[in-house]
């Protein structure tokens, strides 16, 4: 049998290099076809990176709602109370009765004549006394005041301290700039069988404000605590509601701007003490009170009048 000799060295290079071309052709193909399919995707050159084929063969996402563009946003009519600042007297003060000396002193009425600095307050049978209930009414007024977008400033920062004496809650107002004053009290009459609450203004007037303006503003407070579920008093009555007109209370007789003090209940009578007494209670009279002031607002009754 005849032999066929072996290949030679030039023969086996031959065959290899023949491969080798045959891989380059298909591989630079393959390259250019790939190239065509991402231009005619209108991209231009893309670096390759190893996640491309994963992303590549990803589902696509499902469709989601865009947000809103936050250029764009939406107007609606201002809070109830915005561009008012509004004055929170919380009546007297938890430090008072250990400082007899300083809250003993006289200080200026207003109408010539003196007063005591401040008062201790009343309390409930149960020792509850009036300066923490003014507080928590006047600190739960405050919050919701500034959800309808009121500025409030209060006379006292806190329950710990003593004073101020009337003349300075009565001047607060217009030396922080205040558009109207409401201070917060509780009535301390002995009769237990006396009920409910009353607003009190200053008269005759001493400035302008203190006369209608004030009136106004407590007609629209007593509306509102009306509304709520509270009683007028059952002591305290005129032609215009539950309004007294006194001129011996410095608080009012200082003040420049429209100016009521509220006594919100009688501390001795137990049904008014205990809805005093509890939060549930002094929530619904600082809602009360800021319903008040919205209507005041409302009227165009609101601004400094001096």
């Amino acid at each position: 049998m005849t032999h066929a000799p072996p290949p030679g060295p030039r023969r086996v290079w031959s065959g290899r290099l023949g491969l080798l071309l045959a891989g380059l052709a298909v591989g630079a193909l393959t390259f250019l076809v790939a190239l065509q399919v991402r231009a005619g995707s209108g991209g231009g050159p893309t670096t390759l990176s190893p996640s491309d084929e994963t992303v590549a063969s990803a589902p696509e996402p499902e469709a989601t709602t865009a947000s809103p563009d936050p250029t764009v946003t939406e107007t609606g009519p201002p809070p109830p109370l915005a561009g008012l600042t509004i004055a929170v007297d919380p009546g007297h003060n938890g430090g008072n009765g250990a400082n007899p000396l300083t809250v003993n002193a006289p200080v200026p009425d207003g109408r010539g004549d003196t007063k005591a600095c401040n008062t201790v307050g009343a309390s409930t049978d149960t020792g509850y006394p009036e300066h923490a209930f003014t507080w928590d009414v006047s600190r739960r007024l405050a919050e919701r005041l500034t959800e309808l977008g009121a500025v409030v400033v209060l006379t006292r920062p806190d329950d710990a301290g003593v004073g101020p004496c009337v003349d300075a809650r009565g001047r607060f107002p217009q030396e922080n700039d205040a558009d109207v004053l409401v201070s917060i009290h509780a009535n301390g009459t002995e009769d237990r069988g006396a009920h409910g609450f009353f607003a009190i203004v200053s008269d005759p007037p001493v400035v302008d404000a203190q006369g209608e303006p004030s009136v106004a503003l407590a007609h629209d407070l007593v509306g509102a605590l009306t509304e709520a579920g509270f009683a007028p008093s059952s002591s305290v009555a005129a032609d215009d509601g539950p309004i007294q007109r006194r001129a011996d209370l410095a608080t009012l007789n200082h003040a420049e701007r429209p100016a009521v003090v509220l006594e919100l209940a009688e501390m001795r009578n137990p049904e008014e003490a205990a809805v005093l007494e509890s939060e549930e209670g002094r929530q619904r009279y600082a809602d009360a009170i800021a319903a008040g002031l919205v209507a005041w607002a409302g009227t165009g009754e609101a601004g400094p009048t001096g």
